[in-house]
């Protein structure tokens, strides 16, 4: 099967996200107004990847940069591949840090491949791009509320990915503490034990049913709703800093996690302003991304080449 690609530049803007939230290891997620902008055209010459803002001067600028290896694996299954693509990127989201970056990438050179190509979120539907998307990343938890925005319950069943996609209330205004030092998600997996005692995942599952509750309509329960007893607990060794500051967190009865696999820390009720974080972290309101991954037309304007990060405050 041929392919028909467009005339011109696309161009996508991908949320950040945050992962678990708590007691809801790999099956809750939450999108967060900080975003990375992305265009693409197909060309004749080859793959090259323009960075500015994060990561900019180390990851990669050819075809083995994670957007460019979404683009082709999704015109592989759209039925061909372009000559070339030149891909600019202004880059937000902090690198490594529990915040969805590669989720992003991935999503971004997804919604760009669908798009440059004619038809083709028709030939590649939604919920293709979700499936496709989760099996480039390993997981739906992150990719799932970056194309959908939003609270996001993800889950797999027979290697096939789905997600429902929730309305946040909006009285929640997520906070990030996020740190110089960086974090793999390969490394945080490793500390989890095969098994948990019964009664830490009964606790956690119990957990987890409230937060949809808390999150959705009745954010006053949110401190009891994020705590969780299956997976921070035994990934607090490597990385002390981010398990000390979650303790302060929620000893002042903040609605603190780590944020997916860490290092930062995602607060849902108000942290106080007189906290002493004790090493160099940025600390960053967000609001809730609720329209997921926006896909526009024409390469990027002066507004999305600023790689500046949301709002501050210390």
């Amino acid at each position: 099967m041929g392919v028909t690609f467009v005339d011109g530049a696309r161009r996508v803007r991908v949320p950040a996200t945050s992962a678990n939230l708590g007691p809801g290891f790999d099956a809750l997620g939450l999108a967060l107004g900080l975003h990375d902008d992305v265009a693409a055209w197909v060309t004749d010459r080859g793959w090259h990847v323009d960075v500015a803002g994060e990561g900019a001067g180390e990851l990669p600028t050819g075809a083995d940069h994670l957007i460019a290896r979404a683009m082709a694996a999704t015109f592989e299954r759209l039925g061909g591949q372009p000559p070339g693509v030149a891909i600019e990127c202004v880059n937000r989201i902090p690198q490594a840090r529990g915040l969805g970056s590669s989720s992003a990438a991935i999503v971004a050179g997804v919604q760009l491949a669908r798009a440059l190509v004619r038809d083709g979120t028709t030939l590649l539907d939604d919920a293709g791009a979700l499936a496709l998307a989760a099996q480039l990343e390993g997981h739906p938890d992150n990719v799932a509320p970056c194309l959908l925005g939003g609270f996001v319950i993800a889950w797999s069943a027979e290697d096939a990915f789905h997600a429902v996609r929730l309305a946040p209330d909006e009285r929640i205004r997520p906070t990030v503490f996020i740190p110089s030092d960086r974090g793999l998600t390969a490394h945080a997996r490793a500390a989890l034990p095969a098994t948990v005692p019964h009664h830490d995942a009964a606790f956690t599952a119990g957990r987890a049913a409230l937060l949809v509750h808390a999150l959705t309509e009745a954010p006053d329960l949110l401190f009891p709703a994020t705590a969780d007893r299956l997976h921070q607990g035994y990934r607090a060794p490597g990385m002390p800093a981010t398990a000390a500051l979650v303790d302060e967190l929620r000893g002042r009865g903040v609605a603190a996690v780590v944020s997916g696999a860490g290092p930062t820390v995602l607060a849902l009720s108000s942290p106080p302003h007189d906290l002493d974080l004790g090493i160099d972290w940025r600390v960053v309101e967000l609001a809730i991304d609720v329209a997921g991954a926006r896909i526009g037309s024409g390469r990027l304007g002066h507004a999305e080449r600023a790689p500046v990060a949301a709002g501050r405050k210390s």
